[in-house]
């Protein structure tokens, strides 16, 4: 792979990093860091039973979707770490180039589409 393509390559996944971040704050900020006191109802101004469960609710899915963003995250510094050790754009399985649509679509891919497809279906 040409060192152009690389940073580019780089370039798109610390965008995509950057973002995640963002994100990732904004849901430590926004929902993840409400008090359970708050949403039990412990402050003087209660809310009714079902705002506390829609508000519990809330959070549940807002942990659930930074989980995800973080394992994400975590994919993504690891092929960061394959473009400073050299190793982005190869398969970690065959050890063939990954083909340049797919990196384009995953960048963070570690296999090319024929080892994924092998590691998802064994059979």
């Amino acid at each position: 792979m040409k060192a152009k393509d690389i940073e580019r390559y780089e370039k798109l996944l610390l965008e995509k990093r950057k973002s995640l971040m963002h994100e990732l704050g904004y849901f430590g900020d926004k929902t993840l860091n409400t008090n359970v006191r708050d949403v039990s109802g412990s402050h003087p101004y209660s809310e009714h039973p079902a705002d506390q469960g829609t508000e519990m609710m809330e959070q549940e899915q807002a942990y659930s979707l930074a989980t995800r963003e973080g394992r994400f995250l975590f994919h993504i510094d690891e092929a960061l770490n394959r473009v400073k050790d050299g190793t982005y754009g190869i398969c970690a399985e065959c050890k063939e180039p990954i083909n340049s649509k797919r990196l384009e679509a995953v960048p963070h891919a570690r296999m090319c589409i024929e080892c994924k497809s092998r590691e998802e279906d064994p059979s």
